[in-house]
């Protein structure tokens, strides 16, 4: 049998790969492209990857007031480091008592996790809730307590939890450690994996999220990121679409509407593209543990 059929093999493997990277890294460079380019040679050339006339007209009207940009970033920040530290310990103390198997109610409890994932009070009870019930409203609180707890997140944690042996739990009782100390100084080390998995959801989801800033929040100090930017994406369509009939001494076609909704894109994405890399050791580690059996 020929030695070279495996190399080929190999080569359209990297091949495939390699085309699927280039999938997904081409539009994201195509945008970073668009925001530095003229608005005037992109009405004229279309979108590039290379700009053809470079720019900082999106960005220099971006930061044009920055007051309330950096306190959007300030809010967003906040939210999303206090919201994925909480978030993620009660996750995984809740994860780790399901996963033990001398729990008595251990099948009862992990029933009514994943009940809560078929199942939904709706969007008015969960609205008359916060806001009735625990006044949470204009408050940085009902930005955080609603994504604190995920039934799924709760289920991967569980899932890696599982594989655990209970030798190791026993073994510390009979040295003495009490639940508390078995849990921080055990359980959480050996779950590093599973917490920075989940603990990137977590923050994700809290980045991201426009829509509790949307319902709940009228202060303009406590605007999140995605909100401020998704405002902006509105009144930049508004006058894209309706310049004819706005008044003025406004020039609306000097105004970089595209170049502009791609530096917001930027803005609103970039600073997570960075932290993605520092958890992706333990992010592909944590997606695939559990999938091969001992």
């Amino acid at each position: 049998m020929s030695t070279d059929n495996p190399k080929w093999a190999q080569g359209i493997i990297h091949l495939f790969f390699i085309i699927i990277t280039l999938c997904m890294v081409v539009p994201l460079l195509l945008v970073v492209s668009i925001s530095f380019s003229d608005e005037e040679a992109l009405i004229r050339g279309g979108y590039k990857l290379f700009p053809e006339q470079f720019s900082l007209t999106a960005y220099q009207t971006v930061f044009k007031y920055p007051a309330q940009l950096l306190m959007s970033y300030g809010v967003t920040i906040f939210v999303t480091v206090v919201g994925t530290a909480a978030g993620l310990l009660l996750t995984a103390m809740i994860g780790y008592t399901i996963s033990r198997r001398d729990y008595r109610y251990r099948r009862i409890t992990t029933f009514y996790v994943f009940f809560t994932m078929l199942f939904s009070g709706g969007l008015v009870p969960f609205y008359i809730m916060m806001t009735k019930y625990l006044h949470l409203k204009d408050t940085i609180w009902v930005l955080i307590i609603p994504y604190l707890l995920n039934p799924f997140y709760v289920m991967i944690m569980k899932g890696f939890m599982d594989k655990m042996p209970l030798e190791v739990i026993e073994s510390a009782k009979i040295d003495g450690a009490n639940e508390w100390k078995i849990f921080f100084s055990i359980i959480l080390p050996l779950a590093t994996p599973a917490l920075a998995t989940v603990g990137l959801f977590i923050g994700f989801t809290y980045w991201n999220d426009w829509w509790l800033g949307l319902l709940f929040i009228d202060n303009e100090q406590l605007v999140p990121l995605q909100l401020l930017l998704y405002r902006t994406m509105n009144s930049i369509e508004f006058f894209a679409t309706n310049a004819q009939y706005i008044s003025g001494n406004i020039d609306l076609s000097q105004f970089p509407s595209l170049s502009t909704r791609m530096a917001l894109a930027i803005l609103g994405a970039g600073p997570m593209l960075f932290v993605f890399p520092f958890c992706q050791k333990y992010f592909v580690k944590g997606m695939t543990v559990g999938s091969l059996k001992e």
